[in-house]
């Protein structure tokens, strides 16, 4: 499975930007897609997930301003990322998580600038 991300950039305090996760298989397959995030000298740490069930799960740090969804025709997964703040800086991973096996994109660099 091969997962690239796109839509990162550098944005001020206060905007949004909108992540995308396209996989080369269908994410109706059973596994929990996710995006997560690592900063400078920090360990990589959950954003949002949604399972094959349609559960979603968000950080404390982002309920209310992330919101993840998916396009299944296009195998596509998004972060709607709003009223963006500084410490949300960190290169920002998607994930698709199977049962015995896990894939992972090669990340996008969001910078949030105060």
């Amino acid at each position: 499975v091969q997962l690239v991300e796109s839509g990162g950039g550098l944005v001020q305090a206060g905007g949004s930007l909108r992540l995308s996760c396209v996989s080369s298989e269908s994410i109706l397959s059973g596994q929990t897609m996710g995006w997560y995030r690592q900063a400078p000298e920090k360990q990589r740490e959950l954003v949002a997930d949604c399972s094959s069930g349609g559960r979603t799960n968000y950080a404390d740090s982002v309920k209310g301003r992330f919101t993840i969804s998916s396009d299944n025709a296009k195998n596509t997964v998004y972060l709607q990322m709003n009223s963006l703040k500084p410490e949300d800086t960190a290169v920002y991973y998607c994930a698709a998580k199977y049962i015995r096996k896990e894939f992972w994109g090669q990340g996008t660099q969001v910078t949030v600038s105060s």
